[in-house]
């Protein structure tokens, strides 16, 4: 009973927390692998934060998220990936089975995140703090579809939103990156 009582007052803490985060630095989610991933270990770098589906027809957006992390990765660019089967099932598969399909078919070598939700009342908190239309006014708003990328700076805000349809070689999207970078 006190293990209980002692996880259910974690639970509590870390609510309290992620509702008054400043920036994602503030969050710890599950790698690809299971362990636990806190986004402080980006500080210092810019990040590229990107739900992505493994059955979509923006997946192909895989192999251009691995160009620009080969291209920017020394120089401070981190892409981590949010599989998420939020829209029309197109990520139904486990953990094990979206990373051997993304090492496979696309050779992804940017960190992955276990599966979460990015919409609806399981949104896990992440999400709940990039979509916040009062903590980020200019990028914040509902998830659309899959392949929806927040850039971040170097201090964990987010300065830019790009919809799915913008593909990570979009001179806007590099344009952005560079400049973030240079900060």
């Amino acid at each position: 009973m006190f293990k209980l009582l002692m996880a259910a007052a974690a639970g509590v803490c870390f609510l309290a927390a992620t509702a008054s985060a400043g920036s994602v630095y503030d969050y710890t989610l599950n790698s690809i692998d299971g362990k636990a991933m806190p986004l402080a270990s980006f500080k210092g770098k810019v990040v590229l934060i990107v739900n992505v589906a493994s059955r979509c027809g923006y997946t192909p957006q895989y192999a251009g998220l691995e160009a620009l992390y080969e291209k920017y990765k020394d120089q401070g660019l981190v892409i981590v990936g949010f599989p998420a089967n939020n829209f029309m099932a197109q990520e139904p598969g486990t953990n094990e089975e979206i990373k051997t399909f993304c090492k496979s078919k696309y050779s992804v070598t940017f960190p992955m995140m276990s599966k979460v939700s990015v919409k609806g009342d399981d949104t896990t908190p992440l999400y709940q703090y990039l979509t916040d239309k009062a903590k980020n006014p200019e990028t914040g708003g509902e998830i659309k579809w899959n392949f929806t990328k927040f850039l971040v700076d170097k201090d964990g805000k987010v300065i830019a939103r790009f919809e799915p349809a913008t593909t990570p070689s979009d001179p806007k999207v590099v344009s952005a990156i560079e400049s973030a970078l240079k900060q």
